[in-house]
């Protein structure tokens, strides 16, 4: 990468999710998508026409071969991640990577092992950590707006229905808990400061076998208590409510406001039912934009410049997700 240039993107497949992220990006002066790969080079060539991409590999390993791109955007099935990422690391390339970085903690380890050895920057994409929303809601934490924060609810649901939609094949990682479940984890994850201790879950099954609804609760080392919600069988919702010592927030927590709704903050700065409301609005926007151009400047400027999970959140939201799925199966409390 030339110094003052764009980091240059490839895509890894031309899923929906992948079209996103290049339509969302396209505005940008600080990222270029220069390639996608397809193993159906035919599909994948229309696909870069129609988004503008100058070129198309007929082959993972060819774009990851490719010297003229700086990182890699991954937006696999779950359960390629880490082979992929891993391979695209040891290719030299930085990585963005889909939401949940891995299926296993060991996985998830190790993808952050080759970072380090390559001298790479790998991160975990989740949106909503960039947009403006999340920051002011971790700014008033920090400020004690809320006074100490005792409990959190965290909850994400959406509507899947069709048996072909990856989201619900067992086989390539699907279901809620992995899926909307890492939004909800992450986010309790972000405002604890601290991984949960143990959890304990329950969940309710699809046809294909997968979770398509899961409620956990989480016991964190500080005290703080948490519960999780995600399903795949609800109208969309997606918010947070964290109740402090001297007041509460209520917020959504969304990858890309206002299409998903207003990004607003609704917090309460005392004890008394009767202490008034007060509602902060937010500039809202592609939060695939948001996300690129923070990873893009934490390549260029620094790691301090990533407004998104950290490596150690990464690795506590999946350990977390893990043990909630021992959970679901033992009935039994599980240890994070």
């Amino acid at each position: 990468m030339e110094k003052n240039q764009p980091l240059r993107f490839g895509v890894l497949g031309a899923a929906k999710i992948a079209r996103s992220f290049i339509a969302g990006v396209a505005s940008s002066a600080l990222i270029d998508v220069v390639a996608v790969a397809s193993r159906d080079i035919e599909k994948g060539g229309q696909f870069a026409s129609e988004l503008g991409v100058p070129r198309t590999h007929g082959s993972y390993e060819a774009l990851l071969d490719d010297p003229d791109i700086d990182a890699v955007y991954v937006p696999l099935p779950n359960t390629l991640h880490a082979e992929w990422v891993i391979k695209a690391l040891n290719a030299g390339k930085h990585v963005l990577c889909e939401k949940p970085l891995a299926v296993s903690t060991a996985d998830t380890l190790a993808m952050f092992e080759a970072a380090r050895r390559n001298r790479r920057f790998l991160a975990e994409a989740y949106p909503y950590r960039a947009q403006q929303q999340t920051l002011a809601l971790r700014r008033l934490l920090d400020e004690g707006a809320i006074g100490r924060v005792q409990t959190i609810f965290a909850c994400f649901g959406v509507k899947f229905s069709d048996p072909a939609n990856i989201r619900l094949d067992p086989e390539r990682g699907g279901g809620a808990l992995l899926d909307a479940g890492s939004y909800a984890t992450n986010m309790v994850r972000m405002v604890a400061g601290e991984k949960p201790s143990r959890v304990n879950a329950i969940a309710r099954w699809a046809d294909t076998k997968v979770d398509l609804t899961v409620i956990a609760n989480l016991e964190l080392p500080g005290g703080l208590l948490g519960q999780i919600s995600c399903s795949f069988n609800t109208a969309y919702h997606r918010h947070a409510l964290i109740a402090g010592t001297d007041g509460i927030l209520e917020t959504t927590f969304l990858n890309s406001p206002p299409d998903a709704g207003p990004p607003e903050i609704h917090l309460r700065r005392g004890i008394p039912a009767t202490t008034v409301r007060e509602t902060i609005t937010l500039e809202g926007g592609s939060g695939f934009l948001a996300e690129a151009e923070s990873f893009a400047r934490a390549v260029m400027l620094g790691r301090e410049h990533w407004t998104g999970s950290t490596e150690q959140e990464s690795i506590d939201t999946i350990a977390t997700l893990e043990a909630i799925a021992r959970s679901i199966r033992s009935g039994n409390w599980e240890d994070v």
